[in-house]
């Protein structure tokens, strides 16, 4: 072997080793994320129903990781005919990205993107699901459904990403897709006892612990830097496109709390902290998909515009008698929707407001419609099947008492003497 080539295999070394280390971090980072899920939605639902909140997040974690891996990985990311593939575990093939890390890396940094997205149906069915219906629902979701979602628009033969779709971190793929699927379940669960009152006006059911609920915003956010920009899947070569993602990315998320902060002071006469943690979440979930495309400025707007969005949302979803505790809809459904299409506006090459037709507007559009279309479809088809079957929602008597005592023998908070 001469001194050329060993040149070349110790660069070819040095790059996988560095962008292994960069895509591990990240993932990481995405990992703890859960955590974040946890923290928020317990602080947004009441006391007694806290501690099935964080079962339910351990649940996606654990039989959902499971399932992503023995099936759902191969369905994404296998050979595919544009529509779906089949594969089980994790391939030592080609997967035909250009990968300069591993498989097997690369199936964790997956995981996190597959958890992300189940995480959000179980802010919406929170207070109120059986934990082993849910449990159903997180095998079958992590296993076929969002992989089939992350085939269409991964997939180097996905049909979307053929077609020259650009939801670079998951707008679309993890947000709609988990934020139509929260939709279709809270309708087919039902409000929560007291929701409403008897002329079908929403009653207030405030959560437990807003300080719990915004750690968890500030870790969701936090994660957000893993989540974007180590979706590069690569340091060397990408410092450039790094610095981007992590720009606007983070422009966005402030954006979007500026404005919910601005919004709700003006519209109620006072600051809705609640509602501006959501902005927050907001304006990261819409920039998620185009943070490579958009410039800084634009990345403003797109969270300007998201953080007031949500809490339109928000009040226009619990007027039509639709119970989210944790308003994970409108964050993750509404704005994952708003992001992919703000991709086909403001793209700083491609964009309809930057002179580049209406070609990519259109394609981000049919994308995130039947994306969102087919995770409340099958979503709703599933939840229906399940409630006439093993049934999906604890008793009233249970819910009244709260799901922790009654389900965990355990309560969130207890008082020693």
């Amino acid at each position: 072997m001469d001194a050329a080539t060993n040149i070349v295999l110790e660069q070819t070394e040095l790059i996988s080793a560095i962008d292994t280390v960069w895509v591990a971090i990240c993932a990481a980072i995405i990992f703890l994320m859960e955590g974040g899920f946890a923290l928020l939605e317990a602080g947004f639902v009441r006391s007694k129903n806290a501690m099935s909140i964080i079962a339910k997040v351990i649940i996606d974690i654990t039989f959902g990781g499971v399932a992503f891996y023995v099936v759902g990985f191969g369905i994404a990311y296998g050979a595919s005919n544009g529509w779906f593939a089949f594969d089980t575990g994790i391939t030592d093939g080609n997967l035909g990205l250009d990968l300069t890390v591993s498989n097997k890396l690369f199936w964790f940094i997956q995981l996190g993107f597959a958890i992300a997205a189940i995480s959000i149906v179980s802010g919406a069915v929170a207070e109120r699901m059986k934990v082993w219906a849910y449990a159903l629902f997180v095998v079958i979701f992590c296993a076929i459904m969002y992989p089939l979602a992350a085939n269409w628009v991964w997939n180097p033969n996905g049909w979307l990403a053929v077609r020259g779709f650009n939801d670079f971190a998951g707008s679309a793929a993890v947000h709609a897709m988990g934020g139509f699927a929260a939709l279709a379940a809270a309708i087919v669960l039902g409000p929560r006892l007291g929701k409403y009152d008897q002329n079908g006006k929403p009653v207030a059911i405030p959560g437990h612990n807003l300080p719990l609920a915004a750690v968890g915003g500030f870790i969701l956010w936090f994660g957000w830097f893993g989540f974007n920009p180590g979706s590069t899947l690569g340091a060397v070569g990408n410092w450039k496109l790094i610095g981007t993602v992590a720009t606007n990315t983070f422009l966005a998320s402030a954006a979007g709390g500026i404005s919910t902060i601005v919004y709700t002071y003006f519209k109620y006469g006072q600051i809705d902290i609640t509602m501006t943690i959501n902005g927050v979440l907001a304006g990261l979930v819409a920039i998620t998909a185009g943070c490579n495309v958009l410039d800084p400025s634009s990345a403003i707007i797109v969270g300007l515009i998201a953080g007031t969005l949500v809490d339109i949302a928000v009040i226009y979803i619990d007027k039509i008698r639709i119970d989210d505790p944790v308003g994970a809809i409108a964050v993750h459904g509404i704005n994952g929707l708003f992001g992919t299409l703000a991709v086909g506006l403001f793209a700083s090459e491609d964009g309809l407001f930057f002179g580049g037709g209406i070609d990519l507007l259109v394609t981000q559009a049919l994308g995130v419609l039947v994306i969102g279309s087919f995770s409340f479809i099958v979503t709703f088809i599933i939840m229906k099947i399940m409630k006439k079957t093993i049934d999906i929602r604890v008793n009233r008597s249970e819910e009244r008492a709260g799901i922790d005592a009654v389900s965990f023998g355990v309560e969130a908070y207890t008082t020693f003497e």
